[in-house]
């Protein structure tokens, strides 16, 4: 899975959602297909961090809330996404 960022050219929208998963997590791969399907409608950048190499401190905190999504930093849902919260946050 590892840090792979993905979508927007310079000049579009400027957020960044960030999904922190694992490898082989069906809800992380449901939600990844809602990401992926809102961000390249927004034209927003995307990354997916891999929580198996996170630091033991973002391991304890988000390991039992995984898929867990970011906008800009900030904890935006976990273990499902909300495709109208995300746009929502994003638009």
């Amino acid at each position: 899975m590892g840090s792979r960022p993905v979508g927007r050219e310079a000049g579009e929208n400027p957020h960044v959602v960030t999904m922190l998963g694992k490898p082989g997590c069906h809800l992380c791969d449901e939600a990844l297909a809602v990401i992926g399907r809102v961000c390249a409608d927004l034209g927003v950048r995307y990354e997916v961090r891999d929580i198996t190499v996170a630091d033991p401190e973002e391991k304890e905190e988000y390991w039992e809330k995984i898929p867990v999504t970011f906008v800009d930093g900030e904890q935006h849902d976990f273990w499902r996404v909300s495709e109208k919260r995300l746009r929502e946050a994003l638009g």
